[in-house]
């Protein structure tokens, strides 16, 4: 007559073999039909989005980014950069666009010290797109919770294509059209406002002649 096993040894035995089977279905069945279905139905979004520009990368319509340039004087990579006038510029950062640093700056609305930020930024864009400041859109100077939004408001895609024209040797309705082409309006019609993707804006124009 076979020995029976103890009841406690039973137990775990029974915990050892749930242990295996949940292992197999949740560590390497469940994420492997997950990644097949990624890849087969939804490639693009599946691999991050990406945007290419003569088979290289060049940006994700996920993430925003930095779009100016060095200056003259800047010494080197990491010297001092300026807004680039030949492309959209995207909202402020408080990370500076890098992605292991996304959050917000945690100032309030009444912090001084956020106050007077926002108004030297609503100065520099204006005299930058030749605007009034009281014309420059609440996002050109007040930067997202993530500080990687790739949004703007259509508003100030806009007030930039004069700029970017004449930066660009362009017709003010032709960079106008591209942006009109690029706008998306509310989500589901009445949730957030008319925006357009910066970095995919810019990747347009890029290839605008």
């Amino acid at each position: 007559m076979p020995r029976t096993l103890p009841p406690v040894v039973r137990n775990h035995l029974s915990a050892l073999r749930l242990l295996l089977v949940f292992t197999a279905v949740t560590g390497v069945c469940y994420p492997l039909a997950v990644t097949a279905v990624g890849q087969l139905a939804f490639p693009h979004q599946a691999n991050g989005s990406r945007i290419t520009r003569h088979g290289t990368t060049v940006g994700s319509s996920l993430l925003g980014q930095d779009f100016s340039h060095r200056t003259r004087h800047s010494g080197g990579p990491g010297g001092p950069s300026r807004p680039d006038p030949a492309w959209f510029q995207p909202r402020p950062s408080a990370g500076g666009y890098d992605p292991l640093a996304s959050g917000a700056s945690n100032l309030g609305p009444n912090n001084p010290a956020l106050v007077r930020t926002v108004e030297e930024r609503r100065a520099a864009v204006a005299a930058f797109d030749g605007v009034d400041p009281g014309d420059v859109p609440a996002d050109a100077v007040t930067a997202s919770g993530s500080g990687l939004d790739p949004h703007i408001s259509t508003a100030y895609a806009y007030e930039q294509a004069d700029r970017i024209a004449k930066a660009r040797g362009l017709r003010p309705r032709t960079v106008r059209g591209l942006v009109a082409r690029h706008a998306r309006g509310r989500i589901m019609g009445f949730l957030g406002a008319d925006r357009v993707n910066v970095v995919e804006l810019n990747a347009a124009l890029d290839r605008t002649r």
